[in-house]
């Protein structure tokens, strides 16, 4: 299950339990609309209590990925997890956006409020 805040140009998500393809087609939908009205998405991507994900969700997450790959600004991934960090970093093949893992929210909120600065 997943939870979405949205902000300008700006996707929060929180994961909970399993990641499902459903929940990340959710995403999508999310994702496609900020680019399709507000161009660069900056995300937050809250794994903290992930308790895994489905095979297909990383599938999917590959063809996203390149599909957009030059779509988002800064990926902030919040883990304590080494396989969610190791996953994080095995994006950045697939995007051109800047990756971040923290272990801290006030450190990623901080890194991805930078951002936001530097397009106003």
């Amino acid at each position: 299950m997943i939870t979405l805040d949205q902000g300008p140009n700006r996707v929060n998500v929180v994961v909970f339990g399993e990641f499902t393809l459903a929940d990340f087609k959710e995403f999508e939908e999310a994702v496609l609309f900020k680019l399709k009205f507000e161009g660069v998405v900056h995300v937050l991507m809250d794994l903290r209590a992930m308790s895994g994900f489905t095979l297909d969700v990383a599938w999917e997450e590959i063809k996203f990925s390149r599909q957009h790959s030059r779509d988002f600004g800064r990926i902030a991934v919040l883990t304590t997890d080494q396989w969610a960090t190791w996953s994080a970093w095995v994006s950045q093949l697939f995007v051109e956006a800047d990756v971040e893992v923290f272990h801290e929210e006030d450190d990623a909120q901080a890194w991805l409020a930078q951002a936001a600065e530097a397009t106003e």
